[in-house]
């Protein structure tokens, strides 16, 4: 048993995603389907991880990329992976060369390799040491993320049984598969598809429904004991973006963001200037709160904060709106606890800057930092601990009962020697304008590595981060100190 589970989170990256409509009978396809495409993945019906995979044409072939991470523990068995790999393909999908990092139970490694001549050619880093080994070819090989279009790029009749070789990325190894074609059939939220099995995984049924372009819709181990299931964007939004404000190691890696160069003593910026590429012209692109924005080109924007920012041309603070002074879903600033503590913070006070810090250095210290969100401002004032959307709320709500316009916002922050991880906090309207309160590391302005993203505390207020995480890339301008 621990033997297919294993193999099955590997093989999970075995899927060229679709979440389209049948567009014909199912016959044989001349390419495989070019988009991006994403899924959830469960056991039992838990969810347990995700996956995301992008296919583009190459110079003679395709470019089949993709990340993800999966957390599974069944009876005894447990295994966390998360893997980030990019195959090159010929246009019958045989597998040209592949580069691939990954990360099992916090091992981490780096594996590359070619195809030439009758031979797979590998190289493997693990800790720094690299090895290098050669792998016999008895015909052209397959990446998992072809396996299912294979038959659909021959012939999809009832009946057919293909035989593959198909390389496994975890163990570095070649294994023969084989592919039935059962028959159209419906998946089990009654979608059209294309019904294959194939012996993936040893001693169980492994089923998968595809749809007539190629796109696999759903693929079921051991009668739905672990099933993955192509999913809409915005499906996958609200529980991207709440693994990724955690901070949790589901999604840490993927989340990341690299800077090139990395800052130097972050903590003593007063101003920074960034490029972000790969950006979604979709997104607002927010100001205020110490920032400014501008486009730089199709998929580029500038984001300026602290003094840097003050230099650029601004339009003038939005005015706060009502609703940052009243109470709301999960930010109860009315509950008697909320109003009773902040009414006790702000004896003595004189403004409301010098209030604000009051507020923001009593969250900072009544809740221990932890990886779970811990619910609303009431919970988390009950709980005393939450990660940074508890801080942020429990904030926001303390300020408002006080008569602080505040908002809730998200987007990135600087984790010195990391990179830019995704970070919620709020902003308070004070004299003339909104200023960055980071009650998670206890700031009044937030520090200049703050770039907000989005404003609002709902899950469609922070779904939109499906949209750039685990694409945009960072490059520094200017730093100031």
């Amino acid at each position: 048993m621990t033997r297919y589970i294993t193999c099955f989170v590997v093989c999970m990256f075995a899927f060229c995603c679709g979440l389209n409509a049948l567009a014909a009978p199912f016959g044989t396809i001349a390419a495989p389907p070019l988009s991006e495409r994403w899924f959830g993945i469960y056991v039992n019906s838990e969810r347990v991880g995700f996956y995301r995979q992008r296919i583009d044409t190459s110079e003679d072939g395709y470019r089949m990329e993709g990340y993800g991470s999966v957390r599974m523990k069944v009876m005894t068995f447990s295994k966390e992976i998360s893997m980030r790999e990019t195959y090159l393909v010929s246009k019958n999908l045989a597998l040209r060369s592949f580069d691939i990092d990954k990360t099992i139970n916090g091992s981490l490694s780096h594996d590359s390799g070619t195809v030439s001549g009758s031979a797979l050619h590998i190289k493997s880093s693990v800790n720094g040491k690299t090895t290098a080994k050669i792998l016999k070819l008895k015909g052209e090989i397959y990446p998992g993320s072809a396996l299912n279009m294979y038959p659909l790029m021959r012939s999809a009749a009832a009946g057919a049984v293909y035989k593959v070789q198909v390389f496994n990325p975890e163990e570095l190894k070649i294994k023969e598969i084989q592919v039935t074609v059962i028959g159209e059939d419906r998946t089990t939220d009654g979608q059209p598809a294309l019904k294959l099995r194939n012996n993936l995984y040893p001693y169980v049924t492994n089923d998968v429904w595809v749809d007539s372009l190629g796109n696999t819709l759903e693929e079921s181990v051991r009668e739905g004991l672990v099933t993955t299931r192509a999913e809409q964007p915005k499906a996958l939004g609200t529980f991207i973006g709440d693994w990724a404000l955690a901070k949790k190691d589901l999604i840490y890696d993927f989340s990341l963001v690299r800077v090139q160069p990395p800052l130097a003593e972050p903590k003593k910026l007063i101003g920074l200037s960034v490029e972000i590429s790969n950006w979604n012209d979709a997104l607002p692109l927010l100001q205020d709160g110490g920032q400014q924005v501008e486009k730089n080109g199709n998929g580029r924007v500038i984001f300026k904060t602290g003094s840097l920012a003050q230099k650029s041309k601004a339009s003038g603070s939005q005015k706060p709106t009502d609703a940052e002074l009243q109470p709301a879903d999960k930010i109860e600033s009315d509950a008697p606890e909320i109003k009773a503590q902040a009414k006790d913070l702000a004896e003595g006070v004189k403004t409301q800057e010098e209030l604000a810090k009051v507020l923001a250095s009593w969250t900072s210290d009544w809740l221990k930092d932890t990886i779970d969100d811990s619910g609303s401002a009431v919970q988390s004032f009950a709980s005393k601990s939450g990660n940074c959307q508890s801080h942020a709320r429990l904030y926001t709500a303390l300020a408002r009962a006080a008569g602080i316009p505040t908002r809730f916002v998200s987007g990135l922050v600087y984790l010195e020697g990391k990179g830019f991880l995704y970070h919620s906090w709020s902003e308070s309207f004070i004299g003339d304008r909104w200023i960055p309160v980071d009650p998670t590391y206890n700031q009044l302005p937030a520090d200049p590595t703050h770039l907000k993203l989005l404003e609002g505390h709902l899950p469609e207020d922070m779904a939109p981060i499906i949209t750039i995480i685990g694409r945009i890339k960072m490059t520094v301008l200017e730093t100031k100190y």
